[in-house]
């Protein structure tokens, strides 16, 4: 047996030792950080004309520094990226989002990718979606992309505002203006959902794009990428703050169509 001897340590060596165990766990947390989504709300609810919510941008914001969503009364497409947010309007127009406007859904997350792809030759959005499709490999996972890029061509669309009594978001939809940018270096973000999670977020793949202008954008519907940078990573945990007021307590939040609805409104 052999015998160990105690060291009896003084206040200063205690508090240096706490310290390097703090310093080494921020620094694993720098490196390895959790991949969380935060949502607030669901896309059933939007679906059903919940178009107010009590999550403000600064909220969002405590969350991640990257997602897309809309504003109250359906207010413009909402996107963010290095912890700014935009607000992309009905009228094709784009401006920075105030830290006290409001939304009823949003999906945010920490960027942090895996995999970055140097694209120097065109690519559709098929193309671009095969590649992530490929290095995931699975139909069960979350994803975050992004691509920082010169597109030919991204064809866009933006709800108008709506009023009180508001229609469901498939009626609101019949008056939506849609843009086709041409030749625009800008940022395209965006999620790839599982098809089990349709209704509580959009399934397959949704984005949103912005001029490198920051002046205009909206719902990607189709694009085409000249050149530019991809870059993805997998999400692994999904947080959702159901809202408490009356408009979402009494929504229809499982109508039987509701996966054509999404994919009516979405695409």
């Amino acid at each position: 047996m052999t015998a160990h001897k105690l060291h009896r340590h003084d206040d200063h060596s205690d508090c240096s030792c706490v310290a390097d165990i703090t310093r080494s766990a921020l620094q694993l947390q720098q490196q390895h950080p959790e991949r969380v989504i935060y949502q607030s709300s669901m896309m059933s609810a939007l679906l059903s004309g919940v178009y107010e919510g009590n999550t403000t941008m600064a909220d969002l914001l405590k969350h991640g520094d990257f997602g897309l969503g809309t504003f109250n009364h359906l207010d413009g497409e909402l996107i963010a990226f290095n912890s700014n947010i935009f607000q992309l309007r009905g009228d094709g127009t784009a401006r920075r989002a105030r830290p006290e406007q409001k939304t009823p859904f949003a999906v945010m997350t920490f960027f942090n990718p895996t995999n970055e792809y140097h694209l120097d030759k065109p690519h559709s959005r098929d193309e671009i979606h095969q590649i992530i499709d490929d290095v995931i490999a699975s139909n069960n996972t979350f994803c975050a992309l992004r691509i920082d890029g010169v597109f030919s061509r991204v064809d866009t669309r933006t709800v108008p505002e709506q009023h009180r009594p508001y229609k469901p978001m498939l009626e609101a939809i019949e008056a939506q203006p849609t843009f086709h940018i041409e030749n625009s270096a800008g940022v395209l973000i965006g999620f790839l959902t599982p098809e089990y999670m349709q209704g509580i977020n959009v399934a397959g793949y949704h984005e949103h794009f912005i001029n490198r202008e920051r002046s205009s954008g909206g719902h990607v519907l189709d694009y085409q990428l000249e050149s530019g940078v991809l870059t993805f990573g997998t999400v692994d945990k999904l947080l959702i703050d159901f809202p408490t007021d009356s408009d979402f307590m009494q929504a229809d939040l499982s109508p039987e169509n509701l996966d054509d609805a999404i994919r009516t409104v979405e695409s």
